[in-house]
């Protein structure tokens, strides 16, 4: 039926159906409806479409469009008449558009639900995934507009039409007739429409960043002529990086005789560059880059690194400044990390791309980084870069992104790409806030399948240039649903890192056994420790004595790595007297040799300042190859001036050399800030360029780095963290299910939610609807009866029938039995009204009271179960014991909606206080399996009903034999948007 609204916006303009999108080669389009000012650009379009494709349209020669055509396709009343343009540069590249229409296929308005669907896609402009992107967008116009249904006409041989309908994913239904392959189908999202929905989002954004990484040409825009600057020192991180496309100096400023810079052609703008342009790097103040960006769309760069500053970080005015410079590089299809970004960095040997403000290229390696904030990004890749700082060994960078502001390419496409980047196999984020959680949760899920996904979430606000969409979760709720998700989630970048080089360099443990050995007793004591403080399951410390010789450390850890009890083995080491650097190797040596064999058991080494043991270590294998040839100025060789790089924050290296002798390379060294510490011994002169492979024979066996650390805690926290990742690895090959169950009535349940949200938008149901409601999902709500007067009262035991409780509801002391606000098991007349009299001189009035009686339930243990619709994080289920010592503990778990089986069992098992229910200290075990049920009841009700925004049953109290729900809450609003389950879409601005 059609609505009010429909007759009153008919022929609004809708300005939320526009849209920017990811196309299948990693450019960009902007999606709008089309309007009667669009008459010349349709003309325009459809001239440079090729003749064949005017005849798969229209199915004849159609060269040219008449003034009938041009009007019917540009007037339109966003209801029953819909079209959509993709644009590129203002201009169409594909047009869509759907006609409802009723019986026999004529015109019809609303209640019709069905409309014909037809598409055109400029020739230059086909293969590359606009019309499968503006299906999904026509589709979701027209589910708001009330059409369930669309079918389409196509010729058997526009084979690309064809596959872009069958592939969609939507039940279809096909028909051959006159010469004409008829399709129909419906356009509720089903599991493989969202699938493919993805499938393609992944290929599309990633393929977007793979343009910024691996780009074949790259123009820096604000080179100065004089040493020094922002623009001059990124040129010279390029070209000493050895980066192996084509390389542009531009400045507006260059005189016309000017040719080169640095040895690199120079040109006055962009467009005076012959042959394209991958990436621009933007290093221009934030008042010239509007005519930067015109520039680089008209010339068709694919992207741009915007180092400057001045935008949302600023305040009010740079905010809007960072919006437009979004769109306005949007309108030429091109994709912008920043702005007041640090800038990429890609090691691998085909690409050699250091796009940063960092003056020295990481050694190539197996890590991903990803760092939204300089300073931090900068630290990171110190802290990997060295051999001293804690961690030791060479572990190196496969590709790097620092995002500033992350205004436009955000950790959710760096995701996108790592996740199936064969170059990549582990990824650290450092994250100063997370714009779309519930994306990053179902990207992180899907990531942390494949390879370790280790994260550092800032805790505190998000910084001023960040667009961040609100969430009423705390940071612990946040943090342990990205837990959930398989995110590997540490507190700071030292554990970022510890956990990191682990994961990089030793498989993953297959349960949390450890064996513990060593030369020291006291640290091999101190490590057990740690162990159990983790949760690990450590085995008694093997001690080797301080006389232990390298063959007796091979000796004891090769039975441990054979030992079936064991999964993972820790030694420890400490250095004895005489003791030089002949004995490390020959140690390093011994634990390498160990090692090999054991291919699925880390083996991690603490040590105390025994240098020449990490050094030792580091030698021993490397993560990815490492030629003898490095950059000019590489590993502190002589180098140009470069322009100050931004400092390091909290716990990052300090900011100049200690002093120390020269050849202990100890933990804790340090190194100037933004620089790349030299590794000991290395020549301050670069040697000649070498092109081949070249590794130590270690590498080239294929052994594998052992990691060692400084101190017992940070190993032993790194290894629990592997534990509990390789566990959740285990778990998530079968995630469970999500029940169905006979006696759930989600008809009845909605028929209900409909009604009573007539009355008005949000609303907290009464008790009798809230009974109503839940025992519509088999929830049963025990009858609590509001007592006024000691008459109502014994009238309300005598309908509930004795023993009953009496408790008072007022907001001070509603659940909280510690106050004294809850008399239990009054088994008669007499002590009930002694009991109301008492509540009443401790308390005041029944009116301030809002006493209630209620009957007894089984004893057990009293829990809360919660769920919550979170505008950004999603729908979430929680779980606790209830009482105020939980609640002071945050002691609550978390679990998305919907939840499994699996889910439901663990949320159970995840809470510090989970003990009380299984018969901790010789008391009652409680029936857990009812308790599961009710979680996963609860979950299919919001599930189902997303206008369910929040549900609170508090008492759940589990008994020896089922579970009893005292007190109930339940709040109904119109959803929010789904955004995840609409048409694919970049963050709007």
């Amino acid at each position: 039926m059609q609505t009010p609204a429909d007759r009153q916006d008919r022929h609004v303009y809708p300005s939320h159906w526009e849209a920017d999108i990811v196309l299948r080669d990693g450019g960009t389009a902007r999606v709008r409806p089309i309007t009667v000012d669009d008459a010349d650009r349709l003309v325009s379009f459809y001239e440079q479409v090729s003749d064949e494709s005017k005849y798969y349209r229209f199915f004849a020669p159609y060269p040219r469009l008449s003034a009938k055509d041009v009007h019917r396709f540009t007037h339109h009343d966003f209801v029953d008449r819909v079209g959509l343009a993709a644009t590129i540069g203002g201009e169409f590249v594909a047009t869509v558009r759907y006609d409802r229409i009723g019986p026999g296929g004529m015109p019809a308005s609303a209640p019709a639900d069905e409309a014909e669907v037809a598409f055109l896609v400029q020739d230059a402009h086909q293969g590359r995934g606009v019309a499968s992107a503006l299906l999904e967008h026509i589709a979701a116009v027209a589910r708001e507009r009330g059409i369930r249904r669309f079918a389409a006409e196509v010729l058997p041989a526009n084979n690309k039409m064809i596959k872009v309908f069958t592939d969609a994913g939507y039940t279809q239904q096909r028909s051959f007739e006159d010469g004409v392959v008829r399709l129909e189908f419906d356009l509720e999202p089903t599991d493989r429409s969202v699938a493919v929905q993805r499938a393609r989002e992944q290929r599309a954004e990633a393929r977007s960043v793979r343009r910024l990484l691996t780009p074949g040409s790259v123009a820096v825009i604000g080179v100065g002529r004089a040493p020094g600057g922002v623009g001059r020192s990124v040129l010279g991180n390029l070209r000493d990086a050895g980066f192996t496309g084509r390389l542009y100096a531009v400045n507006q400023a260059y005189p016309d005789d000017l040719k080169e810079v640095d040895g690199v052609p120079a040109h006055r703008s962009v467009r005076d560059i012959d042959g394209p342009v991958d990436l621009a790097v933007v290093a221009v103040p934030a008042e010239q880059v509007p005519g930067v960006v015109t520039d680089c769309g008209e010339h068709g760069v694919q992207g741009l690194v915007v180092l400057a500053a001045g935008y949302a970080e600023s305040g009010p005015d740079g905010r809007e400044r960072q919006r437009e410079l979004v769109r306005h590089a949007r309108t030429y299809g091109m994709r912008i990390i920043g702005p007041n970004a640090f800038g990429v960095i890609n090691t691998a040997a085909g690409v050699r791309l250091n796009a940063s403000l960092a003056p020295e290229m990481p050694r190539p390696g197996r890590i991903g980084l990803f760092a939204q904030s300089g300073a931090i990004g900068i630290a990171l890749l110190s802290r990997l870069h060295r051999r001293g700082g804690g961690v030791t060994g060479t572990t190196g960078v496969s590709t790097f992104v620092s995002s500033g502001n992350r205004a436009d390419v955000s950790g959710n496409d760096v995701l996108q790409y790592w996740y199936d980047d064969t170059e990549t196999d582990v990824v650290l984020m450092y994250l100063e806030s997370i714009g779309n959680p519930r994306k990053f949760t179902r990207l992180s899920r899907r990531t942390a399948a494949a390879k370790p996904l280790v994260v550092v979430q800032s805790a505190g606000s998000a910084p001023q240039g960040h667009a961040v969409r609100a969430t009423r979760l705390p940071h612990a709720t946040v943090s342990a649903l990205l837990r959930q998700a398989g995110v590997i989630r540490v507190d700071t970048i030292t554990e970022l890192v510890d956990a990191g080089l682990l994961l990089a360099r030793q498989p993953l443990p297959a349960g949390p056994r450890v064996a513990i050995l060593g030369n020291s007793e006291s640290l091999g004591l101190l490590t057990y420790d740690r162990c159990l403080a983790e949760g690990l399951r450590p085995a008694p410390p093997l001690d080797l004595t301080t006389t232990a010789t390298p063959a007796d450390f091979h000796r004891a850890l090769s039975q441990a790595l054979a030992d079936d009890t064991c999964d993972a083995v820790v030694v420890t080491a400490i250095p004895t007297i005489g003791e030089g650097a002949v004995g490390d190797g020959e140690l390093a040596e011994a634990l390498r040799s160990a090692a090999e064999g054991a291919h699925g058991k880390p083996v991690l080494v603490v040590h105390v300042e025994l240098g020449g043991l990490a050094e030792a270590l580091s030698a021993a294998g490397r993560t990815a190859p490492q030629p003898h040839v490095m950059a000019p100025g590489a590993f502190g060789g002589p180098r140009r001036p470069r322009a100050a790089t931004p400092q390091p924050a909290a716990d990052t290296p300090p900011a100049a050399p200690t002093a120390r002798p020269a050849a202990s390379p100890s933990a804790g060294s340090a190194v100037r800030p933004g620089a790349v510490p030299a590794a000991p011994g290395a020549a301050r002169t670069p040697p000649a360029p070498v092109t081949e492979d070249v590794r130590p024979p270690a590498a080239q066996s294929g052994s594998r780095l052992i990691p060692a650390y400084p101190a017992a805690e940070r190993a032993v926290r790194a290894l629990a963290e592997a534990v509990k990742y390789a566990q959740w690895r285990r778990e998530s090959v079968d995630p469970g299910k999500v029940p169905e169950y006979d006696d759930i009535d989600e008809k009845g349940a909605a028929e209900l939610i409909g009604t009573l949200l007539e009355r008005g938008d949000g609303l907290t149901l009464g008790t009798e609807e809230t009974c109503a409601l839940l025992g519509r999902y088999g929830i049963p709500v025990h009858r609590a009866l509001p007592s006024p007067t000691p008459e109502a009262a014994v009238s309300a035991a005598a309908d509930l029938g004795y023993p009953v409780a009496l408790k008072a509801t007022a907001p001070h002391l509603r659940h909280r039995a510690d106050l004294g606000g809850v008399r239990l098991d009054l088994a008669d007349e007499g002590q009930l009204r002694r009991a109301y009299t008492e509540l009443t001189e401790l308390f005041g009035p029944p009116g301030e009271l809002r006493p209630v009686v209620q009957r007894m339930a089984p004893r057990g243990v009293d829990t809360v179960v919660r769920a919550v619709i979170d505008p950004a994080a999603g729908a979430v289920l929680s779980f606790g014991l209830a009482g105020a010592a939980s609640q002071l503990l945050g002691d609550t778990a978390h679990r998305l909606i919907p939840v499994t089986d699996r889910d439901a069992t663990s949320l159970v098992r995840s809470i510090r206080t989970a003990p009380l229910l299984f018969g901790w200290r010789g008391s009652t075990p409680v029936d857990t399996p009812a308790l599961e049920e009710l979680l996963l009841r609860v979950s299919r009700l919001v599930d189902d009903h997303p206008e369910v925004v929040a549900v609170t049953l508090e008492p759940v109290v589990v008994a020896r034999h089922g579970v009893s729900v005292l007190g109930a809450t339940v709040r109904l609003a119109p959803p929010p948007a789904r955004d995840d389950l609409g048409p694919r879409t970049l963050p709007a601005y």
